[in-house]
């Protein structure tokens, strides 16, 4: 180590020689060369602070730029606009592959724009729109404030979105109260059933359909089978079951709020709802581990278990069919699943099995045997003793039986509805990993014929070039591998919630001040104040939780769900009122903040924290 003594040393430049250039042409562009080298050397663009001394450059300190961030794909108008993060509110903020990228373009309706790998939505037109803005903007204030408040100035600057003469730019919302809630469907618990029937009477027909595919063949038909899938999640009826919950959630807890005082009550009555596929999902990795929990020898194996194809050896060990009936049952009806499972290309549980052996460890070690009935029905007495005190209380009121009817309706529609929330995307995501399933056997074709290198070659090309690709039996591979290497500096940017046109990057803030000295604020979305350990884990594969334990990481998605029945808390940094992980804590009871900006790296993964689900902050303990 050698001893570093610096000096600094202050001097006036006098008044005329402050605007004269200071280096020499050749010195800039040494300098330019210099910044490219570092650059290409990290492989992303540099913050580079450097000195000059008797006309030799030292470079002083060389990082990442963090907030450079690529311009999505310019509009043909030419005109300024305004994009906002898709990945934002799918809790998803991870860079896609093309493959990914292309997929779920085939798949919305919405007008995106490509930028870093991920996509962004075009929003000038429904801003500019007075018709449109009020709604879209209490729309995406209940998925992301913080994008709500990036908007709101936006708007309100005035040089982006074009306003009509005497458009009002923001107006208020008011906060009005009524006995009267119209629901958008008809209050019958057999439609949520009726739906993901038949939305599973279609996967299945897919999967007739599709075993005899190949070639062209193969990829026309994947696009003949979008219409379904698009048809499937656009159905009206669907469409209204989803936004009936998620309108009755509000209403229940801004009336109660106005009527009772108190705060989030549709809360505690959502937990436990009928048909929730993927809060479902959670508890029955719960029953797996009820089969493998009295057999040592299988969780032994589990513990030491490395291999892709470890389930092959698991029928020698004793317990070990059972265990293994157990996992490929779970596997059946969930293996489609994975983190970042919007994205195509990512691994699903299905082609890596081991990824659930921490979940189903964790669980052995924390539960007693039965505890997934134990808590589902823990949660269904919540429900029904806070509509017991809240009908109580209501009824005592002036006009209380006006009141205790309409609440009691209302509570009614959120149990009936608030389970299918989650059952579109599973739906997607099934015929997503079929398609996938197919498109490999295709893509070994290639490998075999000399045309790709690997399967995984098909990623990093767009459906329409893989399709060209299939057509034509020829790939130009520098093209794969160049996505591949963008691919990676994707990895290391983080994608902002709102970007204009112009390249400048928008950041929300939460307008609250009454908290406590050194809070770190976010969104409460699911009630409730526990204190315990903060685990911070950005891959669940990695996730070692111990009961008691409070959840802190970037994003959830629905593979996160089996977790949820470990922590006691949960904490993201993404993430609004109705997306996937606030859904899922009310369902399990428990509290949650998300929208905690850098939450993964101002909370030390071990420290001692307090979470409050029903104010949204956290404190370090």
């Amino acid at each position: 180590m050698a001893e570093k003594k610096v000096e600094t040393k202050t001097e006036q430049i006098a008044s005329d020689k402050q605007n004269t250039e200071t280096l020499t042409e050749a010195q800039v562009l040494e300098l330019a060369r210099m910044g490219r080298r570092i650059e290409a050397y990290f492989g992303c663009p540099q913050d580079i602070e450097w000195a000059i001394a008797d006309g030799t450059f030292y470079i002083v300190q060389s990082r990442p730029i963090t907030t450079l961030y690529p311009i999505p794909e310019e509009a043909d108008d030419g005109e300024n606009r305004v994009y906002i993060s898709m990945g934002h509110q799918q809790m998803m903020t991870d860079p896609i592959k093309p493959l990914g990228l292309s997929f779920y373009l085939m798949t919305t309706p919405a007008p995106m724009r490509k930028a870093g790998g991920r996509l962004f939505v075009d929003v000038t037109p429904i801003l500019a729109a007075p018709a449109s803005r009020a709604g879209f903007l209490k729309m995406i204030g209940d998925a992301e404030p913080l994008i709500k408040d990036a908007l709101t100035t936006v708007i309100e600057r005035g040089d982006v979105i074009t306003l009509l003469p005497g458009d009002v730019p923001i107006t208020s919302e008011a906060n009005v109260t009524t006995t009267h809630f119209e629901a958008k469907i008809e209050n019958d618990p057999t439609i949520v059933a009726d739906l993901m029937q038949r939305s599973q009477a279609s996967i299945e027909v897919l999967k007739q359909n599709i075993s005899d595919k190949s070639g062209l063949e193969l990829l026309d038909f994947i696009v003949e089978d979008m219409q379904e899938l698009k048809r499937i999640l656009f159905d009206p009826q669907s469409s209204a079951a989803i936004h009936t919950a998620m309108d009755a959630t509000l209403w229940l807890n801004e009336t109660m709020n106005a009527w009772l005082g108190e705060k989030n009550v549709a809360d505690a009555i959502s937990q436990s709802a009928p048909n929730n596929n993927t809060s479902e999902m959670g508890l029955a990795l719960m029953d797996v581990a009820d089969v493998i929990r009295p057999y040592p020898e299988v969780i032994d194996y589990l513990q030491q278990a490395q291999a892709e194809h470890f389930l092959e050896d698991l029928p020698t060990l004793v317990g070990g069919p059972e265990a293994l009936d157990a996992i490929q049952d779970y596997l059946q009806k969930y293996g489609m699943r994975c983190a970042g499972e919007i994205d195509i290309t990512r691994t699903r549980w299905m082609e890596k099995p081991t990824t659930l052996i921490p979940m189903i460890l964790s669980n052995i070690k924390n539960f007693e045997p039965n505890a997934s009935k134990q808590k589902f029905e823990q949660g269904l007495q919540t429900a029904v003793a806070k509509e017991q005190a809240l009908m109580a209380r209501l009824e005592a009121l002036p006009d209380g039986d006006a009141k205790a009817k309409a609440t009691r309706e209302v509570i009614s529609l959120i149990r009936n509805f608030i389970g299918y929330r989650e059952y579109p995307k599973y739906g997607m995501i099934y015929r997503y990993f079929i398609y996938k399933q197919a498109l490999l056997k295709e893509a070994e074709k290639l490998v075999q014929a000399g045309i790709m290198h690997e399967k995984e070659d098909m990623y990093y090309l767009s459906f329409e070039e893989l399709r060209e690709v299939v057509r034509t039996q020829a790939l130009d591979l520098a093209i794969t591998d160049e996505r591949r290497e963008a691919y990676k500096l994707y990895e290391k940017l983080t994608p902002p919630r709102v970007i204009t046109s112009d390249g400048e990057i928008m950041n929300g803030a939460y307008k609250r001040e009454d908290l406590p000295t050194e809070a770190i604020i976010g969104l409460p979305v699911s009630s409730g104040v526990v204190e315990g350990r903060a685990r911070v884990i950005l891959n669940m594969e990695e996730a070692d939780l111990e009961a008691g334990d409070i959840l802190i990481t970037a994003f959830t998605d629905p593979s996160w769900t089996p977790l949820f029945v470990s922590i006691k808390g949960l904490v993201t940094e993404v993430g609004g009122l109705m997306t996937h992980g606030a859904v899922i804590a009310r369902e399990y009871g428990l509290p949650a903040v998300v929208g905690v900006e850098d939450a993964t790296t101002r909370i030390q993964d071990g420290q001692q924290i307090r979470i409050n689900g029903t104010d949204g902050y956290v404190e370090i303990l």
